[in-house]
């Protein structure tokens, strides 16, 4: 495993995506337990784009055009409904009144993580297109290869998300003393969605 590939997955993974706002949203309002359980669904929602890649099957989904457009809207209404939850205080932004009932929430919050990105047919194009770069057929097995490096880059994308998350969690102890701020910052997680639904609904095969 190349020094190349740690960066440029480290760096992929930084960049804030519906996955980071979503852990983060969900840590400001839920704590830092409920960021990790969404970093661990936003992880595992990474896993059917890479097992995609593995098998050529995401080169399938983007040569279908029906595919690939299903895929698309049903990943457009995901965002814009969790949008419209944020506003409604549910989903990533839920009262914090609910941390009472975390433990019963759990699956729903690692269920929206994983969800959120086993819908996005642009993440198996960048599977596609970014693992095989650094695959040496000489180096050994291509398939313990990919697997090392999926499993490298899930295990970084736990690790950064459940720092965002933390950070989050800090953050939101005082954020949640001020029902302004929370207000405004629902809004703001809320148009967050609704633009990475925009740019999906907009994406091109």
């Amino acid at each position: 495993m190349s020094l190349e590939f740690l960066i440029t997955a480290l760096v992929v993974v930084l960049i804030p995506g519906t996955g980071v706002i979503y852990t983060v949203a969900t840590g400001i309002t839920l704590g830092r337990r409920a960021s990790v359980v969404a970093a661990f669904g936003c992880t595992i929602g990474i896993l059917p784009s890479i097992l995609a890649s593995a098998f050529g099957l995401a080169a399938i989904l983007h040569t279908s055009a029906l595919a690939f457009q299903v895929l698309k809207i049903a990943g457009v209404a995901y965002l814009l409904y969790l949008a419209w939850q944020t506003l409604r205080e549910k989903g990533p932004m839920a009262s914090p009144t609910e941390r009472d009932g975390l433990p019963r929430r759990s699956f729903e919050i690692a269920r929206t993580g994983v969800l959120i990105n086993t819908l996005n047919p642009k993440l198996s194009a960048f599977f596609l297109a970014f693992l095989p770069q650094f695959i040496d057929p000489a180096a050994g097995s291509v398939a313990t290869q990919m697997a090392t490096l999926s499993g490298v880059f899930m295990l970084m994308t736990f690790i950064v998300f459940v720092i965002y998350g933390w950070f989050a969690a800090l953050a939101g102890r005082a954020v949640l003393g001020s029902e302004t701020v929370l207000k405004w910052m629902r809004r703001t997680v809320a148009a967050a969605f609704a633009g990475f639904g925009l740019r999906l609904a907009l994406a091109e095969r």
